[in-house]
């Protein structure tokens, strides 16, 4: 009995870094204006915006005036983040819909609830936050199965517009109202993962 106890606490604590190094989820902001949903879209972490605390947020500052007035609600902000060889770590872009800029960043777990976005300009003006954990994380998405050859899963084209409420706990699932979905599904992310 005893070796059985020992055994669940190294298999349990074996476990806890392959968790807390998880970055899939919903994070809210540091100043809690907006959760970003964080998934794995054909191998890099992508991330948009799941739910805003001011319902209808447009994309004003993005010098592409195209895009000017598409909602925030399921925008892109953490584009392409690959994996750091040998560390808990991912790198690509992060979008600043404040200033309609890309920058250089880096997002990286700390713990089971917290993650640490870092965002540079020219490589050495640095800034960043602390995002907290709201739900997730989240189980991988259908297309990267399809992308896999795994059996097709059906999937709806997912909402991105209508009315945005706080966010739904998820524990893993995506919830029956969500707004957003399935990131990899949005067309601003599957035209560069598929």
């Amino acid at each position: 009995m005893r070796k059985l106890i020992y055994s669940g606490i190294i298999l349990s604590a074996g476990l806890a870094p392959a968790l807390a190094a998880d970055p899939t989820g919903d994070w809210r902001v540091a100043d809690g204006v907006a959760n970003i949903r964080v998934a794995e879209c054909n191998g890099s972490m992508w991330g948009v915006v799941a739910w805003e605390k001011e319902p209808g947020g447009r994309d004003t500052h993005n010098p592409d005036v195209s895009k000017q007035n598409r909602p925030s609600l399921g925008m892109p902000i953490l584009i392409d983040m690959k994996k750091t060889p040998g560390v808990d770590q991912w790198e690509g872009q992060v979008y600043n819909a404040k200033d309609g800029q890309f920058y250089s960043s880096k997002i990286k777990p700390v713990g089971p609830d917290q993650l640490e976005i870092q965002g540079c300009v020219l490589g050495f003006l640095c800034g960043g936050e602390t995002w907290t954990r709201v739900a997730g994380p989240i189980p991988s998405s259908p297309v990267n199965s399809m992308a896999k050859g795994a059996p097709k899963a059906a999937t709806g084209a997912p909402k991105t517009t209508g009315s945005v409420s706080p966010a739904p706990k998820m524990h893993g699932q995506l919830a029956a109202n969500d707004p957003v979905g399935d990131i990899c599904l949005l067309p601003d992310i599957a035209r560069f993962t598929h």
